[in-house]
C-alpha cells in the first residue's frame, strides 16, 4: 500500500502546488491526509468535480503550477465539460493531474451503481484523449510516476490522469481532530424517523445517495412500514432533488418529499432555483445537514457555515423552516409544511458518523424501480 504522505510529497516535488476535488471512498486516506496537512491556500474541497477543474485552472493561471484534482470516477461526468472545453490542449491548455478513484473496476466486487461506470472509465479517458496510468501499489515507483505524469501534463499542456484501485492507500499519517457533535443534535437516523413518522402514507419519498437511503430503508424495516413509495437513489449524487421535482411536476395528487444531504444539495445548488421557480408544487425538500461527506470518509462540507434556509428563501421556496435539531420540532414542521402550498424547504442539523453495522437494501435498483413505479402508476 502507498503512504498518503509519501504520495503527496512525490507530487509536490514534481511540481504539484495545489489540491482540490470531491472526496471519494477509495481516496479517503489520501483525502484525510491532505485535509489535515495542507493549509487552506493549498487545498480546497469543491462542491462538484467540474467546479474543481475550474478552481484548479484558476490556480494554474495565477501560478504556473500543476494542480491535482481528485474525484471518484462517478464524478468524471461532472468534469467532462471543463476538461474538454477549458483545460484541453486545443483550448486553454491547462496542465492538471487527475486522481480518480476506480469504483466498479472490472473483476472487483462493488455496488450496482458503480459497475458500468467502472467498466467504461478507461474508455472515457481514452475518448477524451487524456493519458492515464493505473496507480501501482509499489511505493518505490511513486516518485518516478509523479514526475512522469507532471512532465506529461506540462508537455501536452493538458490533463493527465491516475486511476486508483481499491485498497491502494495506506492509513493517513495525519487527520483532522474529529469534531465533537453538539449534544442537542440527533443522530441522522433519528431525524429520518421523525420525518417519516409525520408523513401521510400516500407520500412519495426520494432519498439521496449514500447513508440516507440506507437509513430510510432500515427505518422502514424497523417500523414495518411500506417501502413501495420510496425511491432510493443509490448513485447520481446531487440529483435526488431533481428526480423528486420531476415526480412532483408529473403528479401533484400526493406530496413528494426529498430526503437530501448537505453535500448532495451543495453539489448542484442551482437545482434549488429550478425547484423554487417551478410554480405551485406539492413538494417538500428536506436537507439533513451533518456538515460532511459522510459516506466517503467524513470530509467537511461548508453547509454548517452558510445559510441553507436563506438560499432556499432566495430561490423561491414558499415556506422555509430550520435549521431544526429536536425530533418534536421536526415532526411538527413536516406536518405544517405539508399543509401549505409548496415547494417548501426544511433544514435539519444532525450528528455525523453512521452506525458501523448500517445495512444496504436487499432489492437491486431495478427491483426498487419496479416496486416504486407499480405503486406510483396505480389509478
Amino acid at each position: 500500500m502507498i503512504s498518503p504522505q509519501a504520495f503527496h510529497q512525490a507530487l509536490a516535488a514534481a511540481g504539484v502546488n495545489f489540491v482540490t476535488g470531491v472526496p471519494d471512498s477509495l481516496l479517503k486516506e489520501f483525502c484525510a491526509y491532505i485535509d489535515a496537512a495542507l493549509p487552506p491556500a493549498q487545498h480546497l474541497i469543491a462542491a462538484n468535480e467540474g467546479a474543481a477543474v475550474g478552481i484548479a485552472a484558476g490556480v494554474h493561471l495565477a501560478t504556473g503550477g500543476v494542480p491535482l484534482v481528485y474525484m471518484q470516477n462517478s464524478g468524471l461526468g461532472n468534469a467532462v465539460n471543463p476538461l474538454l472545453s477549458l483545460a484541453d490542449p486545443e483550448v486553454y491548455g491547462i496542465p492538471l493531474v487527475l486522481l480518480i478513484g476506480w469504483r466498479g473496476e472490472p473483476g472487483v466486487k462493488d455496488e450496482p451503481q458503480h459497475v458500468q461506470q467502472g467498466r467504461v472509465s478507461p474508455a472515457m479517458l481514452e475518448a477524451m484523449e487524456i493519458p492515464y496510468q493505473v496507480l501501482s501499489a509499489d511505493s518505490a515507483a511513486v516518485p518516478d510516476l509523479a514526475q512522469d505524469l507532471v512532465n506529461k501534463a506540462r508537455e501536452r499542456s493538458g490533463p493527465v490522469a491516475i486511476l486508483v484501485r481499491k485498497k491502494t492507500f495506506a492509513p493517513a499519517e495525519a487527520r483532522r481532530p474529529a469534531k465533537t457533535p453538539a449534544a442537542e443534535l440527533l443522530r441522522r437516523e433519528e431525524a429520518v424517523e421523525a420525518v417519516t413518522a409525520a408523513l401521510p402514507a400516500a407520500a412519495t419519498v426520494v432519498a439521496t445517495t449514500g447513508h440516507i437511503s440506507r437509513e430510510l430503508y432500515e427505518q422502514r424495516l424497523r417500523a414495518n412500514q411500506d417501502r413501495a413509495g420510496d425511491f432510493l437513489t443509490v448513485g447520481s449524487m446531487g440529483h435526488s432533488s431533481q428526480i423528486a421535482l420531476g415526480l412532483a411536476l408529473a403528479d401533484d395528487r400526493q406530496p413528494v418529499v426529498c430526503l437530501d444531504g448537505d453535500g448532495a444539495a451543495l453539489m448542484h445548488l442551482g437545482g434549488l432555483a429550478t425547484i423554487g421557480a417551478g410554480g405551485n408544487l406539492n413538494y417538500l425538500h428536506v436537507v439533513l445537514n451533518n456538515g460532511e461527506h459522510g459516506s466517503v470518509g467524513g470530509q467537511p462540507t461548508v453547509a454548517m457555515e452558510i445559510s441553507l434556509t436563506g438560499i432556499a428563501r432566495a430561490c423561491g421556496y414558499r415556506s422555509v423552516a430550520g435549521p431544526l435539531t429536536a425530533a418534536e420540532e421536526i415532526s411538527r414542521a413536516v406536518t405544517d409544511l405539508l399543509a401549505q402550498p409548496g415547494p417548501n424547504f426544511l433544514e435539519i442539523q444532525v450528528r455525523s458518523a453512521p452506525r458501523a453495522d448500517l445495512g444496504r437494501p436487499k432489492e437491486s435498483p431495478a427491483e426498487n424501480k419496479q416496486i416504486f413505479t407499480q405503486r406510483l402508476r396505480r389509478p
